[in-house]
């Protein structure tokens, strides 16, 4: 007795003349177990043309995608997903926290566009010393013309002479050669400037070393252009929670227009002390200064802190012709009213992350362990005996590893 199979109603299947022949014939297979039906000849737990999906919506799936000279798959943006972990526990997603964005640049002091630096006029300090030297031959020539000279050292007397208006132009003209050569000779050193005014105006810088002349009409002011280094006091501050902190600031600083930093400010010493707290108390405030339970950015970073306070310091301080190369803080700690608790604190965060890397640690080693029984079958257990297992592995690895970390 034969017996016919008559197969439910399902989508059509693709023929050769759809593009399902040889080549689509894998997909032809594909398209049936997808749509939840079994080829025939094909023996499933369920019997000759058993669903292999209950209760559950089929679709069809087209051959030209399963084909391996298909058209290229449409790109699809995905959302950025954030992992959480023990999700059904409720816990909620662990997110980094960022840096808080940086806040908007105030406006720099505006300093006279004319005032910058620029050359002064100076001479080789043998010409002044020559000038010195003429004057001083030029009035003795002149005293002994007038007849004064003769006098007192004992020489000859010329004849006429006498000291008339003409003779003490001489004397006169000749002293303050003397004098103005002598007057303009100044020693410049390595790392030394002079920057120059007359009546209040400014004139140029010198930055010459050695046996110079300057003109001694103008009023010279010594300035320092060296490479310096200023490190502060303990200066209060506080993080971005408001809890006060003591800091210690390295600052490597130079002169970089003498012009400004002379005439511009009244101290620019002090000016630059007073901008290194300001700065200071700007950037230290944007972060905490400890995330005792989470991994975000804080304080102890001092490479990105020092970055950050050097841009701020040398933004600025660069009106006034002073440039900062690095600002770096040499110690930040808490105050000394809030340092013991803050400490007891950081003691039980460190507590606690040593108890959950160990905690993890141990559950990672019972799950390789059971892992391994279970899939080399080593032994067969039930839920209860697997229950207890679990247990016992957890209380054993977990007293040696506490055994090992004390």
């Amino acid at each position: 007795m034969s017996t016919t199979t008559e197969w439910p109603e399902g989508p059509e299947l693709p023929t050769e003349a759809d593009g399902g022949g040889a080549r689509g014939g894998r997909g032809v297979s594909e398209s049936v177990r997808a749509a939840g039906f079994a080829e025939p000849g094909t023996e499933t737990s369920g019997g000759w043309g058993a669903r292999l999906i209950r209760g559950g919506a089929t679709t069809e799936i087209p051959v030209h995608l399963l084909s391996r000279d298909g058209p290229a798959p449409v790109s699809v943006r995905l959302r950025p997903a954030v992992v959480g972990r023990r999700r059904s526990s409720g816990e909620q997603p662990r997110v980094p926290r960022r840096l808080p964005p940086r806040p908007p640049s105030r406006p720099a002091p505006v300093v006279d566009p004319d005032l910058v630096e620029r050359p002064g006029r100076a001479l080789p300090g043998a010409v002044g010393v020559l000038g010195a030297l003429a004057g001083a031959v030029g009035g003795a020539a002149s005293l002994w013309w007038g007849g004064a000279l003769p006098h007192i050292t004992g020489l000859p007397v010329p004849a006429g002479a006498q000291l008339g208006p003409v003779q003490w132009a001489a004397v006169a003209g000749s002293g303050a050669l003397g004098l103005f050569g002598f007057g303009g000779l100044a020693r410049g050193g390595t790392g030394k400037a002079w920057v120059l005014t007359r009546f209040g105006r400014y004139r140029g810088t010198v930055r010459r070393t050695g046996l110079t002349w300057v003109n001694p009409l103008f009023l010279r002011r010594r300035t320092d252009v060296r490479l310096r280094h200023w490190r502060s006091e303990a200066m209060p501050a506080v993080d971005a929670n408001g809890v006060a902190l003591r800091v210690v600031i390295l600052v490597v600083w130079r002169i970089r227009d003498t012009a400004r930093a002379a005439l511009a400010v009244a101290d620019h010493q002090e000016y630059l002390r007073q901008c290194v707290e300001a700065a200071m108390a700007r950037v230290l405030s944007q972060l905490p200064a400890d995330a005792f339970h989470q991994d975000a950015p804080t304080l102890r970073d001092a490479e990105a802190v020092g970055d950050a306070l050097t841009r701020q310091l040398a933004a600025d301080v660069a009106p006034v012709g002073i440039e900062v190369f690095s600002a770096q803080p040499t110690r930040i700690e808490y105050a000394p009213e809030v340092a013991a608790a803050m400490q007891r604190r950081r003691i039980a965060a460190l507590d606690a992350q040593h108890r959950d890397s160990v905690l993890t640690s141990v559950v990672d080693s019972v799950e390789d362990m059971m892992a391994r029984l279970t899939t080399r079958g080593l032994v067969e257990l039930d839920d209860y005996e697997r229950k207890a297992l679990v247990k016992d592995l957890t209380v054993a690895f977990y007293t040696g590893r506490g055994r090992d970390a004390s």
